[in-house]
């Protein structure tokens, strides 16, 4: 009789002996490769097999120096390229690394526990190799342990020892973690955070996260090779890799298809957020591939778009698209060898109604000409659309959307209703909200009702206190008072929806109007410094599209009536904008309305950058209609509503605000003046299924209060107390601790966005929550300064996800201040409250740790020689200024560099927000390290200066 399975420990040993058996029944030949010398054997091997030759010992010296050069990115491009090798006869050989044209006829190996050494003694549980190079690495945890674990895993490892053995390992493409009951898959991108990785599916979005149903689905190896070399995307700007989700896989697939074996038109549906500009690439660049195809037109329908789309593609690949400026460019290029074009709707059909341009185009009409359009919920779309259709005969017509148009949500216009089906014939594949929300590709939304409403069903409801019962409800709406009330509510809670400001809201009003009223009133009543900036058209007699709940297309031309009272007030706010920002823009034309258009957009989205500079953030965004739809930046967390939304303008709306980014984002959050409730759960029953309100909305108020007590009682199982924590002995007694607290600010920080959320509403008070806090910290802070390369602590790979514990407000002025409160006070109690106060902040506070040493030197040695009407602020910023040149210099001489290129290369790391690179580091290193020891010697060298970094520069 076998004995019992016990799932939840089943060991790292087993899975990776299983995981090999498999994949050795799926076509992998299994090789033992124990160290770095068996590893280049092997690989020379297998590249004289791919490429049918021999190489000398002197040949292939040449292979490894060749392939031993640049970063993941750089040798992602060698990996996809020809090697031109010199021979030792004089001959030449073009070397292939990757069949990237007949991705299965490469050779396949499995091989497990290779060691490298590095800063640490590194052993990688399952590497599967193409042609001898490491392209894909499995990392294994026991079952009942985080996911998170491994995904950090692999990051210490890239900073460890990947670059070891000529950095073979860095030719890695695609990262697999599991722990035996859920298995995800990701690209070699060191800047990607965890919510970045992805688990397989099917083509109906069944998700597959078993490690054996994974292996069979997405290892075999020959749609392995084919993720590797047709669905991996070199995002160009960024330099870094990029790797299709499934259900984007599964959309470029069926187009090809649909191309390939027919001439009928489709359509993918695929939900706001998902992705759908790099699923639209990586068609449009396989499709113009294809020799049945002429040409490959991508159509969008706002100048915004027609920018956005034409950087994000030749962000994905350099100079793969020229975007036309005009319309006779676009003829231009239509008559021309360019194979892929992005444009307009409107210079599309500019095009092809005209007479201006029809010998020029006529030679077309028969030709294969792919179109692809973005967003092809877009209302005027009908007409151009027959148009396009009447025009080239020979057009096949491949639409995107987050939301199509059924009969419920469609516009009438003279032929009748249209919809996407009767424009687009066939939905190739769907991925709706509740799918991208299980696989966490989006975020849930948490809708908060504040006004006269009661519904508790989703979200919470909040009074504004008016008393409108003998209101009509038009009269109601625009009533000065309530404006005033929302405006307040506003400023009074904007902080806690997005968490100290870092991130960005959109406020959504009703019309023009309305808008200029909230505008001046957040100038007239904002006392804590709101950066507000706003946008609309101001053509004559605009419609008020609150009417029906849709949401319009901004217009940037001016060439038509205007209303001059809003045409002026747009006019005041842009140059309220242009003091603030130091820019120069204006509405006197057309061009520079619509750069400040891209201004505002390019401010709010840039805010994801590690550079970006806190002066140049947007607070809240007032619109009408402007970036409602097609606008998408992951620092956008918050919508506030005060007009009508409907289908698929209610879903475009709120989708604004659920883009993953970190732990922080946990929700997108709606804060809606109007009771939209109905509407939402008409557009949710629409777009996804009536059912999904739970899947789609976070849960109320009172669950998460519910949880939040539920992980208090887990933590105080563990330790009752904090002090309790300091008697916890082992790293497995210590890592329950940490997981525990870790669960317990992650709901608190979901409870956090709710506007009513007190301390009272738990069953802990603040002082006990900071002391947690502080020991959680102080057993981070040991495991960040222990360098023993003796043995790697479990902690390490624990992610302690300090971003929820950070606040903005406590920074080194607030303690400037509690220093001035406790060198001028009189009495003792002043004193020791102000410095008990200072101990709790250097304990708490995370960005305040690393600094602690320092302040509490300047308070015992500096602060007593302070006059007591000195400058406490200037007095000490002597005193940093001091010590960071001191620790400069003790830096420079420790680890003999050369003093000033390490003050360069912090300048440039204060400056661009990047750590400086290992290749960096060596460059001002006065002696070479020697080949054996250089990966540790430069990753300590890092460690220290990110240290010296947090310590003078991050505040």
């Amino acid at each position: 009789m076998p004995p019992p399975s016990n799932t939840t420990t089943q060991p790292e040993a087993v899975l990776e002996e299983l995981l090999v058996q498999q994949l050795s029944t799926l076509g992998y030949a299994k090789v033992y490769l124990p160290d770095e010398a068996a590893l280049f054997a092997n690989l020379k091997q297998q590249l004289e097999k791919h490429n049918d030759l021999v190489l000398s010992e002197r040949e292939f010296l040449r292979v490894l120096n060749h392939l031993d050069k640049g970063n993941v990115f750089d040798r992602s491009r060698t990996l996809r390229d020809h090697m031109q090798l010199d021979r030792d006869d004089g001959t030449v050989a073009y070397l292939q690394f990757l069949n990237t044209e007949h991705w299965c006829q490469n050779e396949y190996q499995v091989t497990n526990q290779i060691s490298q050494e590095g800063r640490y003694a590194n052993r990688y549980d399952v590497t599967l190799l193409i042609n001898g190079l490491p392209l894909v690495q499995i990392e294994l945890k026991r079952r009942g342990m985080e996911m998170k674990e491994a995904f950090n895993q692999i990051n210490r490892y890239q900073k460890h020892s990947f670059r070891a053995a000529r950095g073979l390992f860095q030719y890695v493409q695609i990262f697999v973690i599991s722990n035996g009951v859920n298995t995800k898959y990701y690209a070699n991108n060191r800047r990607q955070e965890f919510k970045q990785t992805f688990y397989w599916t099917d083509a109906d979005n069944k998700l597959i996260t078993r490690l054996e149903d994974f292996a069979e689905a997405f290892l075999e190896k020959c749609h392995l090779s084919k993720m590797i070399c047709k669905y991996i995307v070199q995002h160009n700007t960024h330099k870094v890799l990029m790797v299709l989700r499934p259900y984007q896989y599964y959309a470029v697939e069926a187009i090809i298809d649909r191309v390939k074996n027919s001439r009928k038109n489709g359509y993918i549906w695929h939900t706001t957020g998902s992705g759908k500009t790099l699923t639209s690439f990586k068609a449009a660049q396989v499709l113009k591939k294809l020799p049945e195809v002429d040409k490959v037109v991508f159509v969008v329908d706002r100048k915004d778009l027609d920018y956005q789309t034409t950087r994000e593609f030749n962000e994905f690949s350099k100079g793969s698209v020229d975007g036309t400026e005009n319309t006779s460019t676009l003829v231009r290029q239509f008559a021309d060898d360019t194979d892929l074009i992005v444009t307009t709707i409107q210079k599309l059909n500019t095009a092809i109604s005209g007479r201006r341009y029809e010998q020029r185009m006529t030679h077309l009409r028969d030709k294969r000409v792919i179109f692809i359009f973005d967003e092809c919920h877009r209302s005027q779309f009908g007409d151009t659309h027959r148009r396009i259709v009447d025009f080239f005969r020979g057009a096949q017509l491949f639409g995107f959307t987050g939301t199509p148009i059924f009969a419920e949500n469609a516009y009438s216009g003279p032929g009748g209703k249209q919809t996407t089906v009767t424009l687009f014939e066939k939905c190739l594949h769907k991925y709706v909200i509740t799918n991208a929300i299980k696989d966490e590709n989006v975020l849930k939304f948490s809708i908060e009702y504040v006004g006269r409403y009661r519904n508790k069903e989703n979200g919470n409801d909040v009074s504004l206190d008016i008393d409108v019962e003998a209101i009509d409800t038009r009269e109601l709406l625009d009533d000065e008072r309530r404006l005033k009330k929302i405006v307040d509510w506003i400023i009074a809670n904007h902080g806690r929806k997005t968490h100290d400001r870092k991130f960005t809201a959109i406020f959504a009003v009703s019309s023009v109007d309305n808008l200029i009223r909230y505008y001046d009133l957040f100038r007239e009543r904002d006392t804590a410094g709101l950066r507000i900036a706003t946008i609309f058209s101001y053509r004559a007699n605009e419609p008020d599209k609150a009417a029906d709940g849709m949401i319009g297309e901004p217009d940037f031309d001016d060439d038509g009536p205007a209303d001059s009272h809003t045409r002026d007030r747009l006019e005041e706010y842009i140059g309220h904008y242009n003091e603030q920002y130091g820019t120069a823009f204006t509405t006197r034309d057309s061009a520079k309305f619509y750069s400040y258009y891209k201004d505002i957009g390019r401010r709010i989205k840039d805010r994801e950058r590690d550079n970006a500079l806190d002066r140049d953030r947007v607070d809240i965004l007032l619109v009408v209609n402007m970036f409602l739809t097609g606008f998408d930046a992951k620092l956008v967390n918050t919508l506030y509503v005060d007009k009508n939304l409907r289908y698929h303008g209610l879903v475009q709306a709120f989708s604004r605000t659920n883009r993953i980014i970190g732990e922080v984002k946990s929700q997108g959050n709606i804060v809606s003046f109007r009771n939209l409730k109905g509407a939402t759960d008409e557009a949710i029953a629409l777009f996804s299924n009536p059912e999904a309100k739970e899947e789609i909305l976070v849960e109320p108020y009172e669950v998460y209060i519910e949880r939040f007590d539920e992980a208090l009682n887990e933590l105080l199982a563990i330790a009752p107390n904090p002090e309790a924590v300091d008697r916890l002995y082992s790293e497995e007694e210590q890592l329950a601790f940490v997981q525990a607290f870790r669960k317990l600010i992650r709901i608190d920080n979901v409870l956090s966005g709710f506007s009513n959320y007190t301390e009272d509403e738990v069953a802990i008070d603040s002082q006990t929550f900071e002391d947690f806090k502080s020991k959680y910290l102080d057993i981070r802070d040991k495991v960040r300064s222990d360098h023993s390369v003796e043995k790697v602590s479990i902690l390490n790979d624990v992610d302690f996800e300090v971003e929820l514990i950070h606040r903005d407000q406590i920074n080194v002025s607030y303690i400037i201040r509690l220093l001035a409160t406790l060198h001028t006070a009189t009495k003792p109690e002043e004193r020791q409250a102000a410095r008990q106060e200072i101990d709790n902040r250097l304990s708490n506070e995370v960005q305040l740790r690393s600094k602690r040493e320092l302040i509490e030197k300047f308070i015992d040695r500096e602060l007593p020689k302070v006059r007591k009407d000195a400058d406490m602020e200037q007095e000490f910023e002597n005193y940093m200024s001091g010590e960071k040149q001191r620790a400069i210099v003790a830096l420079a001489q420790e680890e003999n560099l050369e003093e000033r290129g390490l003050q360069q290369l912090i300048n440039s790391a204060v400056y661009t927000g990047r750590t400086a690179s290992q290749a960096d580091v060596q460059d001002i290193m006065l002696v070479p390290p020697r080949i054996l020891n250089r990966s540790t010697i430069l990753s300590r060298i890092q460690s220290r200066l990110q240290q010296l970094l947090e310590q003078f520069y991050d505040d």
